[in-house]
């Protein structure tokens, strides 16, 4: 069982920068395949980019395309999302998330992850 701690959250300006932290512990972050979703105030949490166990390859929402960067380092045990030219409708808290079967796939649902870290706000303002 991994379990996952977000980091990295905060307020800043429409059209700042954020950079997110997932930090992994108790298995290897190599096992499996990662994601980033997130959750506004009376919404469904939604899927915001995702990332296959080696990260060759990576899949990310319209909403943020062009915008944010998901990467991994499977040595440090790590998950980041790099978020750039932030918009006030990305106001959410945002959540990684691990895959625990073994697939070579990029996954974008809720319901194909195992696990869940607590969240980290992000607000941005107009």
């Amino acid at each position: 069982q991994v379990q996952l701690v977000e980091s990295g959250g905060g307020v800043v300006q429409a059209g700042g920068s954020l950079r997110l932290s997932c930090a992994a512990s108790g298995r290897p972050l190599s096992n499996y395949a990662l994601g980033w979703f997130r959750q506004a105030p009376g919404k469904e949490r939604e899927f915001v980019v995702a990332i296959t166990r080696t990260g060759g390859t990576t899949d990310h929402a319209d909403s943020v395309k062009g915008r944010f960067t998901i990467s991994r380092d499977n040595v440090k045990n790590m998950l980041y999302l790099q978020m750039n030219n932030l918009k006030p409708e990305d106001t959410a808290i945002y959540y990684c998330a691990a895959h625990g079967l073994y697939t070579t796939r990029v996954l974008t649902t809720v319901s194909q992850y195992n696990y869940w870290g607590q969240g980290t706000q992000v607000t941005v303002s107009s």
